[in-house]
């Protein structure tokens, strides 16, 4: 027999993490993001959820459409495609234009070199297809 688990209770920050993180990626991502989530990768979604997106990506110093530039880049440098192509959609829904999104690739090109830029690229625009797509059917489905 299963000993009965105790309710968890989740801190100001982990709420705070849900909320700002459903606003830079849908609510719905966030959702496929912990039903997807196993025993093996639930500690990641709950640290992440709870520190960078309910303890940092709310400060006051950016906005969340600087944050997602500044994140878009760091991923651009350190040549992470997946984390790339999440950032997008956070970029996308705060705000960020096609146009920017090319200049940020080509500008990474001079700080992050060739190969990285070029991934970048590809990346995005093999993404936006499906992101925009998927945006477009959010919008419909909210009027």
């Amino acid at each position: 027999m299963k000993k009965p688990t105790k309710p968890v209770v989740r801190s100001k920050a982990f709420k705070a993490g849900i909320a700002t993180r459903s606003k830079v990626l849908g609510a719905e991502y966030v959702k496929r993001a912990f039903k997807n989530a196993d025993e093996f990768s639930m500690p990641f979604q709950e640290i992440a959820t709870e520190f960078a997106w309910g303890s940092v990506w709310p400060r006051k110093g950016l906005s969340l459409r600087d944050r997602s530039l500044i994140t878009l880049a760091q991923c651009i440098a350190l040549n992470r495609p997946n984390e790339i192509k999440v950032h997008l959609r956070g970029a996308l829904r705060n705000g960020i234009s096609k146009t920017e999104l090319s200049e940020m690739c080509l500008h990474s090109f001079l700080y992050c070199g060739g190969p990285a830029s070029l991934d970048a690229f590809h990346v995005m625009k093999t993404a936006l297809p499906e992101l925009e797509a998927e945006f477009k059917a959010e919008k419909k489905k909210k009027r």
